[in-house]
C-alpha cells in the first residue's frame, strides 16, 4: 500500500469518526430538548399543585375559624337565655315573698281583733259570775241590769269569722314568650356577613378570563354566591353597584373564573352571600387585570448583526402594559431548538438590543406583562447572527423611489413625478434619490452587499440619522458614498465625502459591490465582490452609529443583500 492509499484511509477512519462524534452531538442535544420540556412540564404541574395545596390551607383556616366563631356564639346565645331565666326567676320570687308578706300581716291584724274581742267575753263573763255569787239582793238588783244590758249589746254584735285573706298565692302564669324567642333563634340562620374577596393571584389571568376567590371569616351559612363585575373605564360611575355595564354570576364555590372578558383591562369586582335569611352586604371591591394580548414583532423595523440584535414590536393592546418580557431559544444543528436559552424581564418599552453570540440561529419571542401576568408569546421571529442584517426604511424615502414588499430593493421609474405630485416631510430625501437603511445601533464590524446593473448610476454608503435630506449623498460632512457615474466612454467611480473624492480609476466594472463598516478601526470599505477587490476605504471615527443609505441617480433599480458574512478578505 503507497502512501496515497494510507492517506485515503486515515481520512475515510477521520470522517467516520467526526460524523460519529456529530452523531452524538445531536442526540445528546435532543436529548437535553427532552429534559428541558420534561422539566417544564413537571414544573407547571408543581406550581398548579402548590395552587391547590394553598386553596387547601384556606379552606382549612376557614373551618377552623367559622367553628371557633360559631361556638362562641352557641356560648353566648345559651349565656343570654340563661341570664333571662334567671332574672326572671329572682322577679317571681319576690313578687311570692311580698305577697306571702300581705297575707300574714291580715291573718295577724284579724288574729289581734279576735284576740280583743275573747277578752271582752271574759270580761262580762266573771262580771256575771261575781253578781251571781252576791248574796246580798238589794246589791243584785241593782248591778245585774247593767250587766244584762251590756251582754245583750255585745250580743248583738255579729262576729267575722271568715277569712281576711286567702289561703292560696296569686301565681298567674310567666309570660315566656322572649324566651321561647331567644330558644328559637338559637336553630334560625343568621344572614350572611360580606364576604372578603382576595386580592389577584399571580397567573390568575388569561387574555380573557380572570380567576376569582374570596373568604368567609365568621360562622356564616350560605346557599350561594353572586358575583358581580364590570369594566373599569373613565365613564364607570363611583358608587352603586349596578348599571348597564355590570355583569353578574351565581356560584356555590367560593371561587369562580369570569370569562369572555377584554384583554389588558381592569375589571372591578365584588361579591355577596345569600342564604334562607337574606343577602349579606356587598364586598369590598377589588381590582383585577387580564392579560395582555401577545405583542407583534415588527419584522420589517428589525436589524442583527454577529453580536446582536434590535428587536422592535407593536404593543398589540389598547391600554399600556407594565413591561415586555423578551424569550430567546437558540435553534440546534438539526433544526431542533433548546430551552429557553436567555429572558429578558421588565423591558419598558416596545424594542430591545439583545447580546447574541456570532453564527448561530436564534428564535425570539416576546410577551406583554401585566399584574394579571404574561400574555402569550408573540409569533416567533428568527435571527441569523451569520451578519448584518436590515431591511430599507421606506419612511426616507424620496417620494419617486419604490420599496419592494421584501424591503431589500428599491426602483426608480423613467418618468419623473410632477412637483406638485410629491410628498415631502422632514424625514425624507427632497433632493437626492435616496434611502435609509435601518439603523444598526451596536459597534463592531458589520458587512453587506449591494446589487445592480451594468448601466445603473447610484451611491451607496453609509449616513448619520441626521443628514441633510436636501443634499445629495457624500455631499455633505453627514454622509460617506461610493458613487458610480456611466460616461460614454467608461464607467466612473466616486468615493465622496463632504463633496471630495480622491483620484482613483477602477477598470473593471462592479456589479456587486460589497461594503464593509468597522466602527472599532473607524473605517468604511468598499470592495469587487465578484472579483474580491479592494476598491477604497474611508478612514473616520464615527462618533454616532449610522445608516446604510443608497441612492439612484438615474431610473433603475438596487438589490441590498444582507445577513451575510463578511468574507475573508475584507478582514485582511
Amino acid at each position: 500500500m503507497d502512501l496515497n492509499e494510507i492517506g485515503g484511509v486515515l481520512d475515510v477512519i477521520t470522517e467516520e469518526g467526526f460524523s460519529g462524534e456529530e452523531e452524538e452531538e445531536a442526540e445528546a442535544e435532543e436529548a437535553r430538548v427532552d429534559t428541558n420540556e420534561t422539566r417544564s412540564r413537571l414544573q407547571e404541574k408543581v406550581v398548579e399543585m402548590e395552587n391547590f395545596a394553598g386553596h387547601l390551607e384556606e379552606i382549612f383556616l376557614t373551618v377552623e375559624e367559622n367553628f371557633g366563631r360559631r361556638e362562641q356564639h352557641l356560648e353566648q346565645h345559651y349565656n343570654d337565655v340563661l341570664q333571662t331565666l334567671s332574672q326572671r326567676y329572682d322577679d317571681r320570687a319576690a313578687r311570692l315573698a311580698e305577697e306571702k308578706k300581705g297575707k300574714l300581716e291580715v291573718l295577724y291584724d284579724q288574729l289581734l281583733g279576735c284576740g280583743r274581742t275573747l277578752d271582752a267575753s271574759k270580761d262580762l263573763i266573771e262580771a256575771a259570775q261575781e253578781i251571781h255569787r252576791s248574796q246580798d239582793k238589794r246589791l243584785f238588783l241593782q248591778a245585774v241590769m247593767p250587766v244584762i244590758k251590756r251582754i245583750e249589746e255585745f250580743a248583738k254584735e255579729e262576729l267575722d269569722l271568715t277569712l281576711s285573706t286567702p289561703l292560696e298565692f296569686n301565681t298567674p302564669p310567666d309570660d315566656m314568650s322572649d324566651v321561647k324567642t331567644m330558644m328559637d333563634s338559637i336553630n334560625v340562620v343568621p344572614a350572611p356577613s360580606a364576604p372578603v374577596i382576595n386580592p389577584q393571584m399571580p397567573n390568575s389571568a388569561t387574555q380573557t378570563s380572570l380567576r376569582v376567590r374570596w373568604s368567609l371569616f365568621s360562622d356564616d351559612t350560605v346557599e350561594y354566591y353572586e358575583l358581580y363585575y364590570r369594566p373599569v373605564l373613565e365613564e364607570t360611575p363611583v358608587d352603586g353597584t349596578c348599571g348597564p355595564d355590570v355583569s353578574k354570576v351565581k356560584v356555590k364555590e367560593t371561587h369562580c373564573t369570569v370569562t369572555d372578558l377584554l384583554p389588558n383591562a381592569q375589571y372591578e369586582l365584588w361579591v355577596t352571600a345569600t342564604n334562607t335569611t337574606g343577602i349579606s352586604p356587598a364586598s369590598e371591591k377589588a381590582l383585577y387585570m387580564t392579560v395582555p394580548s401577545p405583542p407583534v414583532i415588527k419584522q420589517r423595523v428589525c436589524t442583527s448583526c454577529p453580536e446582536a440584535a434590535l428587536i422592535r414590536w407593536g404593543s398589540g393592546n389598547t391600554n399600556p402594559v407594565d413591561s415586555y418580557t423578551v424569550e430567546i431559544r437558540e435553534m440546534t444543528s438539526r433544526g431542533g431548538q433548546s430551552g429557553i436559552t436567555e429572558m429578558i424581564v421588565a423591558v419598558p418599552t416596545c424594542q430591545c438590543l439583545i447580546q447574541l453570540q456570532a453564527g448561530r440561529r436564534y428564535l425570539i419571542t416576546v410577551r406583554a406583562v401585566n399584574t394579571g401576568g404574561p400574555s402569550d408569546r408573540s409569533d416567533t421571529f428568527v435571527v441569523s447572527t451569520t451578519g448584518t442584517f436590515f431591511h430599507l426604511l421606506e419612511e426616507t424615502a424620496h417620494p419617486c423611489l419604490s420599496i419592494s414588499q421584501d424591503g431589500f430593493t428599491m426602483f426608480y421609474g423613467d418618468e419623473e413625478l410632477p412637483l406638485s405630485a410629491m410628498a415631502f416631510d422632514d424625514n425624507t430625501f427632497a433632493r437626492c434619490v435616496a434611502v435609509l437603511g435601518d439603523l444598526i445601533p451596536v459597534r463592531g464590524r458589520h458587512y453587506w452587499e449591494v446589487e445592480v446593473d451594468d448601466d445603473t448610476e447610484f451611491r451607496i454608503g453609509v449616513a448619520y440619522e441626521d443628514t441633510q435630506r436636501n443634499s445629495y449623498l457624500g455631499a455633505n460632512n453627514t454622509s460617506w458614498c461610493m458613487r458610480h457615474i456611466l460616461t460614454p466612454t467608461r464607467h466612473k467611480y466616486e468615493f465622496l465625502h463632504n463633496g471630495w473624492s480622491p483620484d482613483l480609476r477602477i477598470t473593471v466594472n462592479a456589479v456587486r459591490i460589497g461594503v464593509a463598516l468597522d466602527y472599532d478601526r473607524g473605517t468604511l470599505s468598499f470592495y469587487n465582490a465578484e472579483l474580491e477587490q479592494h476598491l477604497h476605504t474611508f478612514h473616520c471615527h464615527f462618533q454616532n452609529y449610522v445608516h446604510p443609505c443608497f441612492a439612484l441617480d438615474k431610473a433603475g433599480a438596487l438589490t441590498v443583500h444582507n445577513g451575510i458574512e463578511a468574507p475573508e478578505y475584507t478582514l485582511l
